[in-house]
């Protein structure tokens, strides 16, 4: 990785800004500097906007065949150039090069997944209730989306944003997380090769509160599509909905994963430990909160002890989690569990930051596992965004269901069971917008929507083709026959 910039900035189709205030991107793996990153402001963003208006404006004017055309050329350069791509994943958040080849892969899905739906982007034609009346829907594109992105799975994040807004005929301008920015640059870098049209993807370096900011303000950006913590999409959706902007929120989880008594317990140990540790935890779909039945409680528990504490913590494919992706979330993590503790919890594995030789100077922490907190804790209705997760032992169905949904958030949610009644009535009563039926309580695909409800996000889908729905408008129209002039 030698071979990488000191320096990164923004980036408008080739051309990057380089002047401005920077900060230092640091490895959460072991602390080392790995790049500065140049803040773009406001006022690099106004200049930028007349050049991005007109390239919108010729993307839009393509057929939507076309335009998934390129997009296909674009998928099949991301593949072509996965090595660069997951390497620099790798580095900049501490995941193994094994797990950050399979965000690449998810990336490259993505972007064929919504270049299809180029040849699909249809609206309807029906009947009226008034004769000689034709009416019919036609997709428009919105204009400029300005799209934030969040760090856990950067290259994934990126693709899941901007392809169904570029298929439905947007500009992107994307918004890359500050503990993420080299993997936009890179897929920038690689866009900058394709035949989109210069301008019409562009790529924002800096904090939230600066170009983030300008970029959910602008009054020429009439859609923005956001993912990160609950906190800060209330304030976008405040913000962006003053001024009457299209907004997308795919927001924090505290998800559940029930294991009855009926479970293959293996199998829900396998599960849990995936669902609850894999990428350090840092996944809004984290299985966070593991419900179990009382009658297979001590089982499961000792089983799911032993996993946890076979687990290899490290940055290479032969580790099972890696470091958080920085300092900061490290701290709040620990002090979340410290306030915890202080509150009865019982720590059963973890509970510290590892100081050992191969982990003194990144961002690690044990995988930690909680007993004995209460559902009105802190902990049971926070989001932390690392690798912990706490057993509640629950009588029965009902009580699970209940205790389930006992959370502001509603984002995933997992059933471990042998009766299809108890999974049909789980997948029905639980408040979670993904339910898996003897599964982790993550996973999507990109022909199938994503998100939550309840403090998880506003009803937008992301990927699948519900996306589109967001990144278009809708125009209705009527045809008038006159039956006289035939």
């Amino acid at each position: 990785m030698d071979s990488l910039p000191q320096k990164i900035g923004s980036r408008i189709g080739p051309r990057e800004i380089l002047l401005g205030e920077t900060f230092t991107k640091r490895s959460p793996h072991n602390g080392t500097k790995i790049c500065e990153v140049v803040c773009a402001t406001r006022a690099d963003l106004d200049a930028a906007i007349p050049e991005i208006q007109e390239a919108q404006k010729e993307w839009a004017a393509l057929p939507g065949v076309r335009r998934g055309e390129i997009l296909f050329g674009l998928a099949r350069l991301l593949n072509e150039e996965r090595n660069f791509l997951a390497r620099i994943a790798a580095w900049e958040t501490g995941k193994s090069l094994k797990d950050a080849f399979g965000e690449v892969n998810s990336a490259v899905a993505q972007g064929n997944f919504m270049a299809a739906e180029g040849q699909r982007s249809f609206g309807r034609t029906t009947f009226s209730g008034t004769a000689n009346r034709f009416p019919q829907t036609i997709r428009e594109p919105v204009g400029l989306a300005g799209l934030i992105t969040a760090a856990n799975a950067p290259v994934a994040n990126l693709a899941w944003k901007i392809f169904p807004a570029l298929i439905c005929g947007n500009a992107a301008l994307v918004k890359a997380s500050e503990h993420a920015p080299l993997s936009a640059w890179a897929f920038g870098k690689v866009a900058a090769n394709s035949a989109l049209p210069a301008g019409l993807l562009s790529f924002w370096q800096g904090k939230g509160n600066g170009i983030g900011s300008a970029l959910v303000e602008h009054p020429r950006i009439p859609l923005v599509s956001f993912t990160g913590s609950t906190k800060v999409g209330q304030g976008i959706a405040a913000a962006a909905g003053s001024r009457l902007a299209k907004v997308g929120l795919e927001l924090g989880g505290k998800n559940p994963l029930v294991v009855c008594d009926d479970s293959d317990l293996d199998k829900a140990v396998h599960w849990a430990a995936l669902s609850a540790f894999s990428n350090a935890g840092q996944r809004c779909a984290s299985a966070s909160r593991i419900l179990v039945f009382e009658s297979v409680y001590n089982a499961f528990r000792e089983k799911f002890l032993a996993k946890v504490k076979s687990l290899r913590v490290g940055p290479s494919d032969e580790d099972d989690l890696g470091p958080v992706i920085h300092e900061q979330s490290l701290a709040n993590i620990l002090e979340a569990v410290s306030r915890a503790q202080a509150k009865g919890a019982k720590i059963l594995a973890g509970g510290q930051r590892l100081v050992g030789e191969n982990h003194k100077s990144g961002s690690y922490m044990a995988p930690t596992v909680l007993e004995n907190v209460s559902p009105d804790d802190d902990y049971s209705k926070t989001e932390l965004f690392g690798p912990v997760t706490a057993l509640y032992p629950v009588k029965d169905f009902a009580e699970a269901v209940a205790l389930a949904n006992r959370s502001p958030y509603g984002l995933t949610a997992s059933i471990h069971t042998r009766s299809w009644n108890r999974a049909q009535e789980f997948q029905r009563r639980v408040e979670a917008g993904v339910v898996v039926v003897n599964g982790g309580t993550h996973g999507s695909e990109p022909h199938m929507p994503f998100g939550g409800v309840k403090d998880s996000g506003n009803g937008i889908r992301e990927p699948g083709p519900e996306a589109l729905d967001f990144y278009s408008n809708t125009k209705t129209v009527y045809h008038m026959v006159d039956p006289l002039d035939l």
